[in-house]
């Protein structure tokens, strides 16, 4: 197994740990992964909630969460941390401006084309800049647009395929279809991406995600040109997630037809585990007459069943009567609690037996 490169970062172990938001993937998490040689991820989605008594609005919440949680991130690691910013989100160029100011070593950004991201950057930036995509067209979008407007290539792409917990880049149809799946994407964005490379000199590193769980998927994902990968799901039941235990145990109660794609407030399908709160609101449930918050930009409270940052934030913290958790199509396998040293160990010990199996097998067939 090979580290990671991303521009000019050195990752030991090529496993990015997901953002998950709202209140899943903070500094304790962040931190535990980056400390096992990966690259921990705090998500800001929702931090205005998390951090409500911080300012007196949702806003000026979310950027002083944000400060803090970078900040006990990098008391607790000397390791890569990175930043989950939704393009979706209103507070976007907020969440941008201060991770940058604070230093972060990587942004992520997805759910939208984050087609002006590098004109946040300082001359003395550090942070890195990876989108998250969900198409090779997208991809070359973002390349195109980003060298004509700012001369900067991103450092790397996330691909996330349907498989994926929460909020999907992909029509419903489209979700089921194998010409859509994460097998068909990661050499579809890798082909696109090596034209830039080429032309321009600069090595922009695919990260599959959605979907992969073990060393066997990190290892068959990487064969299709893949350079490391990124999971969610794997790490919500490990003791330093950063979510109640009531919530972690929804993924370790739940069956694998519990795990279902639901229509999100926002306009978007997701996957979440089935419950109570997902049956009310199939049944009609009618819940927020005003938005205190407005904090996704598709989201309209006219015509929302119910306030999705305050269900998540609810489930985060083991209300699961007014709430739900978001799930990748793998979140059923979880069976215990363990540790994130002990995660991190799984899934490279799956990959090198996997490698080995498949270079045992190439030997005997020469043989």
């Amino acid at each position: 197994m090979k580290g990671l490169q991303i521009g000019g970062l050195n990752i030991p172990v090529p496993i990015i740990q997901g953002g998950m938001g709202v209140g899943i993937s903070l500094s304790k998490l962040a931190a535990a992964v980056a400390n096992e040689g990966g690259v921990g991820v705090i998500s800001c989605a929702g931090l205005g909630l998390v951090y409500r008594d911080k300012a007196k609005n949702y806003l000026q919440s979310n950027i002083e969460g944000l400060k803090n949680e970078i900040k006990k991130a990098r008391e607790a690691t000397k390791g890569i941390i990175g930043v989950n910013i939704m393009a979706a989100l209103t507070n976007f160029e907020d969440m941008v401006r201060t991770t940058i100011a604070e230093k972060a070593d990587i942004i992520f950004a997805g759910a939208g084309l984050p087609l002006n991201l590098p004109s946040f950057l300082k001359p003395d930036s550090v942070t890195r800049l990876v989108p998250i995509v969900s198409s090779g067209k997208a991809a070359r979008l973002i390349c195109s647009k980003w060298q004509a407007s700012y001369n900067y290539l991103p450092d790397a792409f996330v691909v996330e395929g349907p498989k994926a917990g929460g909020h999907l880049g992909f029509k419903r149809e489209q979700i089921e279809d194998m010409n859509y799946s994460l097998e068909q994407l990661v050499p579809d964005v890798v082909r696109e991406v090596k034209f830039f490379e080429e032309k321009y000199g600069k090595e922009i590193p695919v990260i599959a995600a959605g979907g992969i769980y073990d060393g066997n998927d990190m290892y068959s994902i990487m064969a299709k040109g893949a350079k490391g990968v990124q999971l969610g799901s794997r790490f919500v039941t490990t003791v330093e997630c950063d979510a109640s235990d009531v919530f972690k145990q929804q993924y370790i109660d739940a069956s694998e037809n519990e795990v279902e794609i639901i229509q999100s407030p926002v306009g978007m399908p997701g996957r979440a585990i089935g419950n109570a709160f997902i049956d009310k609101v199939k049944q009609g449930l009618k819940m927020p007459k005003t938005c205190p918050f407005h904090c996704i930009k598709t989201c309209d409270i006219s015509k929302s069943p119910y306030c999705i940052v305050t269900a998540l934030y609810n489930a985060a913290k083991g209300n699961m009567k007014n709430g739900y958790a978001f799930a990748g199509t793998n979140a059923f396998k979880a069976t215990q609690i363990s540790t994130v040293k002990e995660v991190m160990n799984d899934l490279v010990d799956g990959f090198k037996k996997k490698a080995e199996e498949a270079q045992l097998k190439i030997q005997n067939i020469l043989a």
